[in-house]
């Protein structure tokens, strides 16, 4: 299986299956001296770590991360930083019941179709304890990032129909999305969407969502003209992460029922600075950033995983079938994508600031 491995400087390469002994990441490319411990890269995990609060499959996992190597006495040295997570609650027994039916909407079926065999513990490659290595390297780029002043942060818009009616300022984003389940920074509006997914739950069904990232700080110049731009790589970057079904970068989907008149970001200078008077090209233009925050919206699938009846197919008998599945199960997967999203995009951000020369990639500051 390729695939496994994403950057061109900054690189990462995640392994390890759901119900295996553990999952984890390589990191490469991260410069010498940088200050760097296992409580930095904690932070981030256990904010996608299950079990946190009712929205949350309640398998019980520390994901406490080991750092095997890269790092000696506190800071990176200049080669690969080897992280993993060791699996401990892990029931398969669930899954032996469907192991020959693939669920809907759940990669079984392609990895049946492409492999001709498939981990069926709880997704094996394709679940999404696969994200552990990608936050983990996340937390990583994001320090280094930090470093160049450069801050990631983001948010839940939309979940099981409920969608905020204004956008957050940066202080209400930062004081209230890790104060409720649902990690929107709207607390009004997250009572309103916890409401509607517990309700969905309740039925036996899942829900889906909008999560937006942003990133400030951003200097101007990062991206290449053609095949290197950076809303591309960004874009590849959150279509990667499972469940995610579309990606608008600023107002994208807007501007395409907007006349160029409207559409169109008047350049303006403010405090000496060449700047946009407005963001709706969310950052970049041309493929290259403009200096102007990075914004980033993802669209976000029902968890495929529910407890209704759906229809499939036995493939081995080759005859259809139905399954009810039974496991720990997220009934909206949106806050705990927020984590994954600012990963990737800090993943993205920190190489292309090396290979724009803004971060040296021998030597930390």
């Amino acid at each position: 299986m390729g695939g496994n491995t994403f950057g061109k400087i900054f690189k990462i390469t995640t392994f390890g299956e759901s119900h295996g002994l553990a999952v984890g990441v390589v990191v490469d490319g991260v410069p010498a001296g940088m200050p760097l411990s296992e409580a930095d890269v904690q932070r981030e995990l256990d904010r996608r770590r299950p079990g946190q609060s009712i929205l949350t499959t309640q398998r019980k996992e520390r994901d406490k991360v080991e750092i095997l190597s890269g790092v000696f006495k506190g800071r990176t040295i200049g080669t690969p930083i080897c992280m993993i997570v060791r699996n401990l609650d892990v029931d398969s027994r669930p899954y032996e019941k469907v192991r020959t039916k693939p669920r809907p909407g759940h990669a079984d079926l392609t990895y049946w179709l492409k492999y001709g065999h498939v981990d069926y513990r709880g997704g094996g490659r394709s679940s999404a304890r696969e994200t552990i290595g990608r936050v983990a390297a996340g937390a990583v780029a994001k320090k280094l990032l930090a470093a160049y002043g450069v801050e990631i942060l983001g948010h839940t818009v939309e979940a099981a129909g409920v969608a905020i009616d204004r956008q957050p300022t940066l202080k209400e984003i930062k004081r209230n999305v890790e104060k409720n389940p649902v990690r929107c920074a709207i607390p009004e509006k997250a009572e309103m969407m916890l409401k509607a997914i517990l309700q969905a739950a309740a039925e036996g069904d899942s829900t889906g969502g909008v999560v937006e990232v942003q990133a400030h700080g951003v200097p101007a110049g990062l991206g290449e003209p053609v095949f290197g731009k950076l809303d591309a790589e960004i874009a590849a970057a959150m279509m990667s992460i499972g469940s995610v079904k579309a990606v608008v970068i600023g107002e994208g989907d807007k501007l395409a029922r907007l006349r160029g008149s409207e559409a169109n970001d008047a350049i303006v200078i403010r405090k000496g600075r060449i700047v946009t008077a407005t963001n709706r090209a969310g950052g970049v233009l041309g493929g290259i950033s403009t200096g102007m925050p990075i914004v980033v919206r993802l669209m976000v699938k029902p968890t495929p995983s529910i407890s209704k009846p759906q229809r499939t197919v036995d493939l081995v008998k080759m005859e259809e079938a139905e399954i009810s599945l039974e496991g720990r199960f997220d009934p909206n997967i949106c806050p705990r994508i927020v984590p994954v999203a600012e990963a990737m995009l800090a993943l993205v951000l920190a190489d292309h600031m090396i290979r724009a020369g803004k971060i040296n990639p021998d030597r930390f500051v």
